[in-house]
């Protein structure tokens, strides 16, 4: 089975994993990772980048890839969590063009550095908001405020 040959091949890169049902599964990964992964999916096991998604949640930035493999309707979800100071990883721009355009919307809404994509231009600020801030980012409570 393709998840069992990612698990052996990847094991110490695959920080956890999630079966929501036979044909949805996240597995939760070191962002370092990304790019071997999406690789290996793509020319050795033939899925299909679908589209990536983030959000801002206590744990950090969350980024979840979704990939098909078609042939039997599996989706894959690759999750990463990145550092809440210092958002980025390596862009996925240059493998798939597909994620040029959510990449950028990552970063204009969210202020995640994509590493090595070609163009992080603005694709939706222009005129909606100041440079430097991120609508979509939020601010958390932490315990010690919530115990003051």
């Amino acid at each position: 089975m393709v998840l069992n040959e990612l698990q052996k091949t990847f094991a110490k890169e695959i920080l956890d994993s999630e079966a929501r049902s036979e044909r949805r599964v996240t597995l939760r990964i070191d962002p370092a990772a990304l790019i071997p992964i999406s690789v290996h999916l793509f020319r050795e096991l033939g899925f299909r980048f679908i589209i990536a998604s983030a959000l801002h949640t206590k744990k950090g930035f969350e980024i979840y890839y979704h990939y098909s493999y078609d042939s039997t309707g599996l989706v894959l979800n690759l999750h990463v969590i990145l550092d809440q100071k210092k958002p980025e990883i390596e862009s996925l721009s240059n493998m798939f063009e597909a994620t040029n355009w959510i990449e950028r919307e990552m970063h204009e809404l969210f202020g995640i550095n994509f590493l090595n994509h070609p163009n992080l231009e603005q694709l939706l600020s222009e005129g909606n908001w100041a440079t430097g801030e991120y609508p979509y980012r939020k601010t958390f409570k932490s315990n010690e405020d919530v115990q003051a």
